[in-house]
């Protein structure tokens, strides 16, 4: 069974006069253990169809079903819930709390897991802080660290609950390309010893090349999905001159 499976999805957005359709009957299935890139333009329905799958928002129609489970009826609680169980999250802004340690930030998202003892937080956190790289970092805080290093805080965080899936958006966008290939390096890392599905979105095809399988999209649809990295930057480029 795919851990994700999309139909026909779509995501319109009403600005009153206006309506705009970001997504236009995607559709998608994805299997556990997979490293997809979604790589698009701006505009191109990427960053839409991220939220969709990270159940941060709910299609207009069609349906998605996560670990078999259907997500596109759920209420915001109800994805609020399985996000949390299901789903780890990297943003390009790192997003961490600037007045907490290191060791602070990655227990963050246990505090909505009930039953868990602030010891076995620690213990937690302290592990995927280690797995990250940062076990001598604990107590320092995001101004204390480099831009790799509170990603990979971020890192931490996103993991410390252990999701079936690991989602970045434009993780590396605020990196400079060194940082960037040390960051995607274990994004891979974590895929291949792990098994965790890493989805990453992102403009950059440096980026892109890593993964083992590319979805292009553009004005909302998806045009290409592929594991030959030349055959997804052509489709990409062909519709950048357009």
């Amino acid at each position: 069974m795919p851990v994700i499976e999309i139909r026909d999805v779509s995501k319109v957005y009403d600005l009153g006069e206006v309506k705009v359709e970001a997504l236009k009957n995607a559709n998608l299935l994805v299997e556990s253990g997979e490293f997809l890139a979604l790589i698009g333009p701006s505009g191109s329905g990427k960053s839409t169809l991220m939220n969709t799958l990270g159940c941060l928002d709910r299609p207009t129609s069609g349906s998605y079903k996560l670990a078999g489970e259907e997500v596109a009826d759920m209420t915001a609680a109800q994805r609020a819930r399985i996000r949390n169980q299901r789903i780890g999250f990297v943003f390009q802004n790192f997003n961490l709390l600037a007045r907490t340690s290191a060791l602070e930030n990655v227990e963050l998202p246990l505090l909505y897991s009930a039953g868990i003892s602030s010891s076995e937080r620690h213990k937690r956190a302290t592990q995927k802080l280690e797995l990250v790289g940062l076990g001598n970092r604990l107590d320092h805080h995001p101004s204390q660290l480099s831009g790799g290093q509170q990603q990979r805080v971020a890192i931490a965080r996103a993991l410390v609950n252990e999701p079936a899936i690991l989602m970045g958006d434009e993780p590396t966008g605020n990196l400079d390309s060194k940082t960037s290939r040390e960051i995607i390096a274990l994004f891979r890392d974590l895929n291949e010893k792990s098994g965790i599905t890493v989805i990453l979105v992102t403009h950059d095809l440096n980026v892109a090349k890593n993964a083992k399988r590319i979805v292009v999209l553009r004005d909302g649809g998806i045009v290409s999905d592929t594991r030959d990295f030349a055959e997804a930057a052509k489709v990409l480029q062909a519709g950048l001159l357009e």
